[in-house]
């Protein structure tokens, strides 16, 4: 199966297409911020308050706040006085409006860490900075905002990401200008200026950039923690230095160092750094800035956390030095059921057919592939108008997969896999190429980048789909010779059982 999916690879064709991408939002808080906004009683704060809890918003509704406007606006609620009611609710309208699970999950799971940001943000420097409280949290939580369409958009690329410099250990640059063409920092600094976010998001991704000599000056001196005295004399002996850390500007990129290193691991060097360079600014020892982290953290989990998303916070129990991300544990091959898998597939190949009804031979079939070592697996069923999948049967994917329901022509793939018998098989070479067309509901339930999906059909015409996984380990030759025979099976099954119902 072949599907084109080319990329932009320039900064302006990044910038340009990234810029035209509608953020969805969730129909729960759609609605909720509907009903807030056509409140007369509220205030500008109240409707702000609401619509943080939604950052796809908050940043469609700052974008259009300093859109052509002499200065940026800091914080939701001034940009909120600028728009006026009636234009947010007319932006509102335009906004896609999908079920929470539709969301792609490494979006979800990316404004998940920069609603973590804002929290840190908040709890470790709003009291110090009181008169800046808004701005430090509006520019935390929207710092990662250039990310936010490229994760909706192509969340196959942040997840390449994620595994080849968070796990893998390579040079974060080198992997950005393969996936992309360009280095991430340098992206959401230009999608930052075009769409006029505040100054100090875009100070935020130059430090990391061109300005990286200062940055890298005062992590040198963070990192002799144990000694603050001898830290404010090399500070006093370099005064651009110190103005340059004093600025309020930093605690937005702290912030964000912070929720982010954590996501991977509390303890490792990364998240180590950020917290020194925190307590360097914020003239406090480590294990205060570590208790205050952890704090928040705790605080944000409260606040934030959602069901199937990571949160750093249900990692403080856990033994030090373990982390979220990592290699993944290569699984021992998984035996098949020999004696099971035959008579499983004796009863699949029984003539006259034995089964009743269509449910009681797709419930032979998923014993049949699960005792051919399957793992996961999902059988759908079409529809009399072909337009909707439907689980009939499944393994290993709870309730969820129970419930799973698909719309046909939402997935090309799901189109060409219903036209004619035929098969995808993902990995780890070939994932990035076709995530992207792959439906949300089956990337939220089938974790991993080795997926199988086999069209099953009955005198060529596709009746049945199968969705199958190992729990995210490849498939062994072995494996997919089982599970090929496994199909033929079922596929004489369904043959009989309809030449049966036309006698």
């Amino acid at each position: 199966m072949s599907i084109p999916s080319t990329l932009p690879r320039s900064l302006n064709a990044w910038l340009q297409h990234l810029d035209s991408i509608r953020l969805p939002i969730a129909e729960g808080s759609h609605l909720e911020i509907g009903r807030t906004l056509a409140d007369s009683r509220r205030s500008m704060r109240d409707i702000a308050e609401v619509i943080q809890r939604s950052p796809a918003l908050a940043l469609l509704l700052m974008r259009e706040a300093n859109r052509d406007a002499a200065s940026p606006a800091v914080s939701l609620e001034v940009a909120l006085t600028r728009l006026g009611v009636a234009r947010c609710e007319a932006l509102l309208r335009k906004v896609p409006r999908v079920a929470e699970h539709e969301i792609p999950l490494q979006l979800r799971q990316l404004t998940l860490i920069s609603q973590h940001a804002a929290q840190q943000a908040s709890g470790l420097f709003s009291s110090r900075l009181a008169r800046l409280w808004q701005e430090i949290h509006w520019c935390s939580l929207l710092f990662m905002a250039p990310l936010w369409p490229l994760a909706c958009a192509y969340p196959e690329l942040i997840q390449a990401w994620e595994q080849r410099v968070m796990i893998d250990g390579e040079p974060a640059e080198r992997v950005e200008r393969e996936l992309l063409g360009v280095p991430v920092r340098d992206l959401c600094r230009a999608l930052a200026e075009h769409w006029s976010l505040p100054e100090w998001i875009v100070q935020g991704y130059r430090l990391l950039g061109s300005d990286r000599r200062l940055l890298v000056k005062a992590l040198h001196i963070a990192r002799d923690d144990l000694h603050p005295l001898h830290q404010q004399q090399l500070l006093d002996q370099d005064p651009a230095l110190r103005r340059w850390l004093t600025q309020p500007a930093n605690t937005v990129l702290l912030a964000n160092g912070i929720a982010l290193a954590a996501h991977a691991c509390w303890s490792d060097l990364h998240n180590l750094r950020w917290q020194r360079l925190t307590g360097l600014y914020l003239q406090l020892p480590l294990a205060d800035i570590q208790q205050l982290v952890h704090q928040q953290a705790v605080r944000s989990a409260q606040l934030h956390s959602q069901p199937g998303l990571w949160h750093p916070a249900q990692a403080l129990l856990w033994p030090s030095g373990t982390q979220h991300l990592c290699r993944p544990v290569v699984k021992q091959e998984v035996k098949t059921n020999l004696q099971a898998w035959r008579e499983h597939c004796g009863q699949l190949l029984r003539q006259p057919s034995p089964f009743a009804n269509v449910l009681q031979l797709t419930a032979c079939a998923r014993d049949a592939l699960h005792a051919s070592g399957v793992q996961r697996l999902a059988l759908l069923v079409t529809d009399r108008e072909r337009n909707r999948l439907l689980c009939q049967q499944s393994i290993g994917l709870g309730d969820q997969g129970t419930n799973l329901s698909l719309l046909v022509a939402q997935s090309q793939i799901l189109r060409k896999l219903l036209e004619a018998p035929n098969q995808l098989r993902l990995n780890a070479s070939n994932m990035a190429r076709y995530s992207a067309f792959i439906p949300g509901p089956i990337k939220a339930l089938f974790s991993g980048e080795d997926l199988l999906l086999q069209s099953l059909a009955n005198r060529g015409r596709v009746v049945m789909l199968l969705v199958a996984d190992m729990n995210g380990a490849p498939f062994s030759e072995t494996q997919l010779q089982a599970l090929g025979k496994t199909c033929q099976c079922v596929e004489r099954a369904l043959a009989q059982f309809a030449a049966r119902a036309r006698q």
